[in-house]
């Protein structure tokens, strides 16, 4: 079992190390500098969205549109796939009222064990989350993981995740340690899935899910950055939708995503 969640283990630890540096460190920063972080850390999110959403979607058509009978139509027949599975998605969320529920934990973990103003820390615990368990570096490396044994990827998203929950929790305070619970969950559940499934998905999905998760680190940022606050837990089910859209399309029409040689689904 620890070949196929120690990259989990390990970015656990970092979040926690600096989760605990941030909070130390936070309260004896100036309001001003807490804010500039903040602020540094929404233009960052915006980047890692803009990369996974507009740059992994371009990457996407361009290395597989060429494959297809008509290549020319193959970034609109994504886009489509792409926008129902934000969509459903968002409307699953809504209905289960992920958003609140997760902010009610929050409040209530918060009214427990600590003292101050509960907004915050479930903000805090929301956004790490968020930033922490989407992305290419967590699709690839838990499924690397979990089906080779090859913790790499989550090694180097490890010691990212260190230094940007030292960032954040300097901010947004001890909402951002509880994110390690999320982190264990989503990326311990996806690695041990990967473990399971004889087959693993087609790249087509998994490039799909990131460029989900892309829009959605873009709603986020605008979160951090007080700009529109946007119920983010209400999208997270739409990262999982691209694998089942990409093989209910290729039922009905067979060759409309995925290649017909080299990505079976």
């Amino acid at each position: 079992m620890w070949s196929i969640l120690n990259g989990t283990m390990v970015n656990a630890v970092t979040v926690t190390l600096g989760s605990l540096a941030g909070v130390l460190i936070g309260p004896r920063l100036p309001e001003r500098y807490r804010l500039i972080v903040l602020q540094s850390l929404g233009l960052v999110t915006i980047t890692l969205g803009v990369d996974s959403a507009v740059l992994g979607f371009a990457r996407t058509v361009e290395r597989f549109g060429p494959a297809m009978a008509d290549g020319r139509t193959y970034g609109a027949r994504l886009a489509m796939v792409m926008i129902a599975c934000l969509l459903i998605g968002a409307i699953i969320g809504t209905a289960l009222k992920l958003d609140e529920r997760i902010e009610s934990i929050g409040k209530w973990i918060h009214r427990r064990f600590s003292r101050g103003e509960g907004h915050t820390f479930a903000e805090g615990f929301l956004t790490a989350s968020v930033i922490f368990c989407v992305g290419p570096l967590t699709l690839l490396g838990c499924l690397n993981n979990g089906a080779h044994g090859d913790p790499s990827l989550l090694y180097v998203k490890a010691l990212l995740d260190g230094f940007c929950s030292l960032a954040l929790a300097a901010a947004l305070g001890w909402g951002v340690l509880a994110s390690v619970a999320t982190v264990l969950v989503f990326q311990g559940g996806l690695s041990i899935l990967a473990y399971a499934v004889a087959e693993p998905l087609d790249e087509v999905s998994i490039s799909l899910m990131t460029v989900v998760g892309g829009v959605i680190l873009l709603g986020t940022a605008l979160m951090i950055l007080d700009i529109k606050r946007i119920p983010v837990a209400n999208l997270l089910p739409g990262i999982f939708l691209p694998p089942l859209a990409v093989w209910g399309c290729e039922q009905v029409w067979p060759g409309l995503l995925l290649p017909m040689t080299g990505l079976g689904p």
